[in-house]
């Protein structure tokens, strides 16, 4: 076991959710660039993609952060039904604890790869994707498709890898050096990206792209990206 920052340990090619919660939030966003302004665009994003009686469905919700900043963003809808799921009990049982006394959302602890997805207007995943096994992965981008309304969308947000070995090179040293400047140190990078080891599998853009086509989604954009990370767009 090693530190990996905010007080979170964590083994060689072993990072785990379980009993992070308390840290995580803290440690997520000095990890991860433009996080709190990523939640931010979900927010008005959806004001698109929100007819009268609208499901929103969150694939990872963690500790409910990006859901009680959406169910607040959308305070005078008490129409929609916010569907989070997430597979880890602790941070289940800290979203409850956020958002709990809000009835428009529904926790379920169920894992999205084995899932059904119940018909959709708006599907939100940010940064959960890249932990699901890239054999998977298109399994989760079909459901994704097929439960979305005509006109419904996907706010797909995910680290990425370069296009090539020079841009992977290139974004792996700023993505370092933007880490050492939110306060990790040596030991705290190293340990952390020594325990992601098949844990973590970012694709490269094209390949997030590859993956929205083939599930069947025409009309996909960017809407944020920092390096190598990157939130998308798509519309059914």
């Amino acid at each position: 076991m090693g530190r990996a920052g905010s007080g979170i340990e964590a083994a060689n090619a072993g990072w785990q959710f379980e009993n992070i919660a308390e840290s995580f939030d803290e440690h997520v966003r000095k990890s991860v660039p433009l996080y709190d302004l990523g939640h931010d665009l979900v927010c008005q994003a959806s004001d698109f993609f929100l007819p009268p009686d609208a499901t929103v469905i969150e694939l990872g919700t963690s500790t409910g952060a990006l859901a009680k900043k959406f169910l607040d963003h959308h305070r005078a809808r008490p129409d929609i039904h916010y569907i989070a799921y997430d597979r880890v009990e602790s941070m289940l049982a800290h979203a409850k604890a956020q958002c709990g006394a809000d009835a428009r959302i529904q926790f379920l602890n169920e894992d999205i790869v084995e899932t059904a997805f119940p018909r959709s207007n708006l599907v939100l995943s940010y940064y959960t994707l890249q932990f699901v096994h890239p054999r998977s992965r298109q399994v989760v981008l079909n459901k994704i498709y097929e439960s979305l309304e005509w006109g419904g969308a996907a706010l797909v947000f995910e680290k990425v890898r370069g296009p090539d070995a020079r841009f992977q090179d290139f974004a792996a040293q700023l993505y370092h050096e933007f880490k050492l400047v939110q306060g990790f140190d040596e030991e705290e990078i190293l340990n952390k990206q020594r325990s992601l080891k098949g844990v973590l599998e970012p694709f490269s853009t094209q390949g997030n792209l590859d993956l929205f086509k083939r599930a069947g989604f025409v009309d996909v954009m960017t809407i944020l990206k920092y390096v190598c990370f990157e939130g998308f767009l798509a519309i059914k």
